[in-house]
């Protein structure tokens, strides 16, 4: 199956760019919010708090589990029903949040979110890339990725802020309303597409080894270790430092994040090897500081600026790589595979940073990071011939034959 891409000229169609933008925004919404409503859920459903926690471990479970074979079980249907039906999968699973008072069925419903958000997260960055033409596929992957950030930043902050005003139950109970209207937009401002033909369809494992494929994964796999090292023990290592401002370091990351996604939308489709490097560069540069200067919180701050930036621009870079690689027709499993392998980057990097700030210390954080990032940075660096090409991405890449060459 292929799919042409619009016209060269042609404007972002920019409605239905920010409804997938505001579906991740609702995903990651609805995957957070518990975390910040720990003591209000607990007695609520007769648990302790950790057990409530857990409702956002096994939401990131099923995730990490369901993306890979529901993608690949889904490939054959209409792409605006799966998109639509994901979001009325978290419209149903917040509602049973919201009315629930028994952990088992919250939980239930819990894993039913996770399964959906593995589901989306496979499809929004190849949906965005049918819906431009090939010069513009990194800014409309940028617009949509901008939930996220968004989410992180303001959503789950102004979540938390709204359910000790008008209650958790409520707070779900809006979300799922958000999840509906959502789907409506979708339905109404995103354009349908095709699902792959029987005859068409590539295997999961020749698309997995397509040139270029191993290498995006790759660096995706090694930046998350690095970062979540770094940024789950963050708390820690501000307090190493002597400035213990955690929320002030939390803030100034967050607000950068916004910066990156920003400047990396204005940079992806022309520079997009040059920016990526520069990213994996600072992202190296900011871990050296934290390692020899951070006790001084100007370098704290400028450094976490700058790694918030860095961070902040890493994703659609990545993600319009792996679009590049795969071609939009074989982006939703792509994209399967990678956020697999983004949620194994997220566990492996909170549990080595675990060893390493149980065995040697906060100070040691950085510098267990610092390897992994600079792994990231050189298959960046080798990967120029497929995975990260210096000239823009050509029109839309074709299966036609096994692969020779991964990087």
């Amino acid at each position: 199956m292929t799919t042409a891409s619009p016209a060269k000229g042609t404007a972002l169609p920019w409605s239905g760019l920010l409804a997938l933008s505001t579906a991740a925004f609702t995903a990651v919404l609805t995957e957070l919010l518990p975390a910040g409503l720990l003591p209000r859920m607990a007695p609520a459903l007769g648990v302790s708090e950790a057990r409530v926690g857990f409702l956002v471990t096994g939401y990131a479970v099923a995730s990490f589990l369901a993306a890979i074979p529901v993608t690949a079980a889904l490939r054959g249907l209409p792409r605006r029903a799966v998109l639509v039906g994901t979001l009325l999968g978290f419209a149903c699973a917040d509602a049973v949040v919201a009315l629930s008072s028994s952990y088992a069925v919250t939980f239930g419903a819990r894993l039913l979110a996770g399964v959906m958000g593995g589901t989306m997260w496979a499809m929004l960055a190849g949906y965005a890339a049918r819906m431009v033409p090939v010069e513009r596929r990194g800014r409309a992957i940028a617009i949509v990725l901008a939930g996220i950030t968004f989410a992180l930043s303001l959503g789950v902050p102004a979540g938390t802020a709204l359910a000790g005003a008008v209650g958790w139950r409520t707070a779900f109970g809006m979300l799922a309303g958000l999840a509906v209207l959502v789907a409506v937009w979708i339905r109404l401002r995103v354009p349908a597409f095709p699902g792959e033909l029987p005859g068409a369809r590539v295997p999961l494992r020749r698309i997995a080894m397509l040139p270029g494929i191993p290498a995006v994964l790759s660096v995706t796999l090694f930046l998350l270790l690095g970062h979540q090292v770094m940024y789950t023990y963050v708390a820690p290592f501000t307090a190493h430092t002597g400035y213990g401002r955690t929320d002030l370091v939390l803030l100034v990351f967050g607000v950068a994040t916004v910066v990156g996604i920003w400047a990396t939308g204005v940079l992806v489709d022309r520079w997009a090897r040059p920016t990526l490097l520069g990213a994996m560069t600072l992202f190296v540069a900011v871990m050296c500081l934290l390692g020899l200067c951070g006790d001084s919180p100007v370098v704290l701050l400028g450094s976490v600026a700058v790694w918030g930036v860095a961070f902040g621009g890493a994703p659609t870079l990545i993600q319009t790589a792996l679009v590049n690689a795969s071609g939009p027709e074989h982006a939703d499993v792509a994209t399967s595979l990678q956020t697999t392998v983004y949620n194994a980057g997220i566990a492996g990097g909170s549990f080595t940073g675990g060893l390493a700030l149980s065995g040697w210390g906060a100070g040691a954080l950085p510098w267990t990071a610092l390897p992994l990032l600079a792994g990231a940075l050189t298959v960046v660096m080798l990967g120029r011939r497929h995975a990260f090409p210096a000239a823009p991405a050509e029109a839309e890449r074709r299966v036609s034959a096994p692969p020779c060459s991964t990087n």
